[in-house]
């Protein structure tokens, strides 16, 4: 076993080598742009780009036509809410998103204020999941957009994303999903679902950072999305821009992976792991509590609050393990987690969280070590607390 122990997969995941593999190649001898249509080099570009929209659409059961590559989810979600709201706007010009979306989602829609747009957030239940029924009553006549992710990025929690796109596609309304975290991890079915826009990041199922794609439903009458980058007129003309193609090979490779990986029962394996972890550390550690539905969550999450240990501190104190206290994207915020505030959790056990990310990599025996020095670093800090008794449990 490896130190430090790397248990932070939902900030990012690491490359796999099948994934770095399929990219070196076009980073030396086949390093054409795929804009150059006039000789071989150009030719063998295109063609990887293509594979790889085929394997992406792929993973979400879509059409490789329906596939637009982004810098990332972030780029996605931008183009996804400032571009199909613009073009709508004739219809209304409100939007609906929940609580704990992505922070690109929730700046994009408060950007949108500022052009003169409404918007409503929707809070979670105690358990983190949104409800369908509070999505609708948020609805109005004016409502052209509703935005909601497959999964939270912090406590794991999964959203009824079938059941509200039933609603938008009832409703008339452009239904997106930021699908970041999901990937590799749940089956995602974008007909089924009624999703008419889906945001994919590579970086978090194994490919690498800087590349993303965004999924835009064909055939709808009347849906259409307004760029937000111009020059070039690159991919339908919804992003321009120079394709970066090792990136594009490599998330195409990491979509195959994530297909094969449930086909391997890995989210399984995953969530038997994730199990283990909550069970040893309830064990050590009193005062230890789930943050997020028990049952429905990404088989790979967990997010607990330890009361009377500051989530800071206890990071600081185990340098062996690699964890967070929330999203990487939230970092730099002294404040508690807006998810967790937006789940009515009290202040102090929000300051307290610690959230763990597995991977496919992560091991039983990277678990129970994780576990050990959790269970010794609360005992250690609890004991040198003035308001924890130093004869208490840890």
């Amino acid at each position: 076993m490896k130190v430090p122990v790397y248990l932070d997969n939902h900030s990012t995941t690491p490359c796999a080598e099948e994934v770095v593999d399929i990219m070196i190649p076009y980073f030396r001898e086949r390093y054409g742009n795929a804009a150059s249509r006039t000789h071989r080099f150009g030719f063998e570009a295109k063609a990887a780009v293509e594979l790889a929209r085929e394997r992406v659409s792929a993973l979400i059961s879509a059409s490789p036509k329906e596939i637009i590559w982004t810098s990332g989810a972030t780029e996605s979600n931008n183009l996804a809410i400032l571009g199909a709201a613009r073009e709508a706007s004739g219809a209304g010009k409100h939007i609906v998103i929940s609580a704990i979306e992505h922070k690109s989602v929730i700046d994009a829609a408060a950007h949108l204020q500022s052009e003169g747009w409404s918007v409503t957030q929707v809070c979670p239940g105690a358990d983190g999941v949104v409800q369908v029924e509070a999505i609708e009553a948020a609805m109005t006549s004016q409502t052209t957009l509703v935005s909601l992710m497959m999964a939270n990025n912090e406590v794991g929690t999964v959203q009824p994303v079938r059941d509200v796109g039933l609603l938008c596609r009832d409703k008339g309304v452009i239904f997106h999903v930021d699908a970041a975290q999901a990937s590799g991890k749940l089956q995602i079915h974008v007909k089924e679902s009624c999703i008419d826009l889906l945001s994919l990041s590579a970086h978090k199922m194994y490919g690498p950072k800087g590349i993303g794609a965004l999924y835009v439903r064909r055939g709808r009458p009347r849906f259409r999305l307004q760029p937000i980058l111009f020059g070039g007129g690159h991919e339908r003309g919804l992003r321009s821009g120079t394709l970066p193609v090792p990136l594009i090979a490599g998330m195409g490779r990491a979509a195959t992976l994530a297909l094969e990986d449930m086909d391997n029962d890995v989210p399984e394996k995953m969530a038997a792991l994730r199990d283990q972890l909550w069970s040893g550390l309830q064990r050590g550690i009193s005062g230890i509590c789930l943050n997020g539905s028990a049952d429905t969550r990404l088989p790979n999450n967990l997010n607990v609050s330890i009361s009377d240990v500051e989530s800071q501190a206890l990071m600081m104190s185990i340098r062996d393990l690699a964890i967070s206290s929330g999203s990487a994207c939230s970092s730099a915020s002294l404040e508690p987690s807006y998810v967790l505030g937006a789940m009515g959790v009290d202040p102090a056990l929000a300051h307290a969280s610690i959230r763990f990310g597995l991977s496919r990599y992560t091991t039983s025996e990277e678990v129970e070590y994780a576990t050990q020095r959790l269970t010794e670093a609360v005992r250690e800090l609890r004991a040198m607390s003035p308001i924890y008794s130093v004869n208490s449990d840890p």
